[in-house]
């Protein structure tokens, strides 16, 4: 039961990766490669301040660093007209240089400033409690962060993004600054995902190097699944769909472990699960078409 309520928690925190790859993937339309450099750029900036013992500012100081990397990447775009996947892996290859330089070494630990240590510290709490009370803070941050980002859309600011992403050329004939709104969202996105590896590294206690390696597929895993339950019918159900779609990939992911489905390397084979997941994940929808198409002909040959 354990392994599940971490599961849980950590599709929480992992929840605002999924919503900056959302904005990036489907809003903007953009494949945007920053999101492994961001989210370890957000890990480091947060130990850094924690460590000074400035554990809630430094969750702006993540955010902040986010949206430096994604500007970065929006100018490289929009200024220098270099191709987004380009752009993306040059900003992403940079920054795992300045995470190192940031923290200083690959890894920080800073557990006695963590936020969710002090938390539990301030509750008296210890134990299978602590999952609890984790649990929760992880959902109350997710979803305040959810409910934001999802009234930002609705906003003129949040609409001239989403028309940027749907019609670019539509939109400069509208007198909207293209080149802002996407630097703008590209900001929003990476801030998020720094956001993300934040509240990872407080969860832990530390920042590593190694943390934002495979966020990026994790995000689109969580999109991707997202999307094959709820469908792709309002920007705002998308949204919610991407939390809840980093919810059920580590669910699957701590059944596979918990259940043992690869034997005793469950553990060691978690990128080929990850890899299983994202491809089933894909294939499903093709198989449904598939049927839904081999239905209409079979109709069509009755009618005929």
């Amino acid at each position: 039961m354990q392994v599940y309520i971490t599961a849980i928690e950590e599709g929480f925190l992992y929840g605002l990766l999924a919503l900056g790859i959302y904005i990036s993937l489907r809003i903007l339309n953009i494949p945007d490669l920053t999101s492994e450099g961001s989210f370890g750029f957000g890990s480091a900036a947060a130990a850094i301040v924690a460590a000074q013992g400035f554990t809630f500012l430094s969750f702006i100081a993540a955010f902040l660093a986010g949206v430096i990397a994604g500007i970065v990447t929006g100018l490289l775009q929009t200024k220098l007209k270099v191709h987004p996947v380009l752009a993306g892996i040059i900003t992403m290859s940079g920054l795992y240089s300045i995470n190192l330089m940031v923290r200083g070494s690959s890894n920080l630990n800073f557990n006695e400033h963590s936020a969710f240590q002090k938390l539990f510290t301030a509750l008296g709490i210890s134990g299978l409690n602590k999952k609890i009370v984790g649990l929760i803070a992880a959902a109350a941050v997710c979803i305040a962060v959810l409910i934001l980002v999802i009234l930002f859309f609705r906003t003129h600011l949040g609409l001239c993004i989403r028309a940027t992403g749907d019609n670019a050329d539509m939109v400069k004939a509208s007198s909207i600054n293209v080149d802002f709104s996407l630097i703008f969202g590209l900001a929003l996105s990476n801030g998020l995902i720094a956001l993300s590896g934040a509240l990872v590294s407080h969860y832990l206690g530390l920042s590593d190097q190694s943390f934002s390696n495979g966020m990026l597929i994790y995000g689109l895993a969580a999109v991707i699944i997202g999307e094959a339950i709820f469908g792709k019918r309002s920007v705002a159900l998308g949204l919610i769909s991407a939390v809840a779609g980093s919810l059920v990939y580590k669910v699957i992911v701590a059944f596979v472990i918990d259940v043992s489905l690869f034997g005793k390397n469950s553990e060691n084979l978690m990128k080929l699960t990850c890899a299983l997941i994202v491809a089933i994940t894909l294939i499903i929808p093709e198989i449904k078409k598939q049927i839904q198409n081999g239905r209409i002909k079979k109709e069509a040959r009755r009618n005929a």
